[in-house]
C-alpha cells in the first residue's frame, strides 16, 4: 500500500519549548489514521505542520509525494481538506451561499453541494443563515466545506470536540463514507471511543513524543492481562489471575449471588494509553 504522509523525526520548538521532540510515523493511503493524546500533546502543531501552516524546526515530512517546502503549493494546497479551529463560515450567508463560494474556488458542480449535505443530515437547512444553526451544525457544515472538492487528503482537528452524541455519530459515518472512496483521513483526537471506531491505525502522542502506535485492537492486545476482573454489590472489585491454580476461585465467582459482574481484562485505547503514559486523557 501507497505511503500518504510520512514523517521521520520531527521537531518543532517554540523559543526555548520543544513542542515536537522527533516524532516518526506512516499513514497508508486510504486508511484512517488517529493522532491520539491529551491537549497540549503536540497534536495540532503536527496537523499545522502537514498543512503547510508551521514550518518544522528539525526532521523531514513528506505528504502525496510533496516536501515540506513544498506545501505552499497551489496543486498541493488544492489537494487537502481541512477542518481545524481555524476553519469558519460566514455567519450572515445562508449555507448554500457558504458552500457555493467555496466549491467555486475548486471548480466542483453545485450537485456536490446536495450530495454532502444529504450525507450529514442537513439538506433541509441549505436557506438558513449560518448565524442560525446550532454548534453542531455547524461543524457539520465545516466538514462538508472540507470535503467538497473531494480532498486526496482529509486533515481533521479534534472534529467531533464539544458535540453531542447525535451530531458526533452523523460525522463519523460520513467519516467512513469518505474513507470508502478512497480518501486518506488524518485525525487528532483525545476521545478513544472515537478512535476505536474510526481508526485503522493510531499513535499515542504525549508531551511531543510518540509512545506507541498499531491498530486499535493490536494495542488493547498487547496491553491486556491475563485475568478476571470481578465486581461484588457492595461496589468492592476483585482481579483473579486466569490459571488452573484458581480455578475452585473462578467457578465459585460464577455462582456467586453477590457477584454482578465478571469480566476478562480488555482494555480500552483510554485504558491503554494511561497504562503506558501513567496520565488521564483532559
Amino acid at each position: 500500500m501507497k505511503t500518504g504522509i510520512s514523517v521521520k523525526a520531527l521537531e518543532k520548538h517554540f523559543n526555548n519549548e520543544k513542542a515536537l521532540k522527533g516524532i516518526s510515523f506512516k499513514v497508508a493511503q486510504g486508511e484512517i489514521f488517529g493522532l491520539l493524546g491529551p491537549s497540549g500533546s503536540g497534536k495540532t502543531t503536527t496537523i499545522k505542520i502537514l498543512t503547510g501552516e508551521l514550518e518544522p524546526t528539525a526532521g523531514q515530512v513528506e505528504v502525496l509525494g510533496y516536501s515540506h517546502e513544498a506545501f505552499k503549493k497551489s496543486d498541493y494546497v488544492r489537494s487537502l481538506g481541512i477542518l481545524s479551529d481555524n476553519s469558519s463560515l460566514y455567519e450572515r450567508l445562508t449555507v448554500k451561499d457558504n458552500l457555493t463560494l467555496f466549491r467555486k474556488l475548486y471548480g466542483t458542480e453545485q450537485k456536490k453541494v446536495d450530495q454532502v449535505l444529504k450525507e450529514v443530515g442537513l439538506e433541509s437547512h441549505i436557506n438558513k443563515r449560518v448565524k442560525d444553526l446550532s454548534k453542531g451544525m455547524k461543524q457539520r457544515i465545516l466538514l462538508c466545506k472540507a470535503v467538497l472538492h473531494e480532498p486526496e487528503i482529509l486533515f481533521l482537528d479534534e472534529p467531533t470536540s464539544a458535540l453531542d452524541p447525535v451530531t458526533t455519530e452523523s460525522i463519523h459515518t460520513m467519516l467512513l463514507k469518505i474513507k470508502s472512496r478512497g480518501t486518506t483521513i488524518m485525525l487528532t483526537t483525545h476521545n478513544m471511543d472515537e478512535a476505536t471506531k474510526l481508526c485503522d491505525t493510531v499513535a499515542f502522542l504525549n508531551d511531543g513524543v510518540i509512545i506507541d502506535d498499531g491498530s486499535p485492537d493490536a494495542l488493547r492486545q498487547s496491553y491486556r492481562s491475563n485475568a478476571m476482573h470481578i465486581t461484588y454489590n457492595d461496589g468492592t472489585t476483585k482481579q483473579i489471575a486466569l490459571n488452573l491454580e484458581n480455578k475452585a476461585q473462578l467457578e465459585a465467582a460464577m455462582f456467586d449471588a453477590n457477584v454482578v459482574n465478571m469480566k476478562s481484562d480488555y482494555p480500552t485505547l483510554g485504558e491503554v494509553f494511561k497504562k503506558v503514559t501513567g496520565k488521564e486523557l483532559v
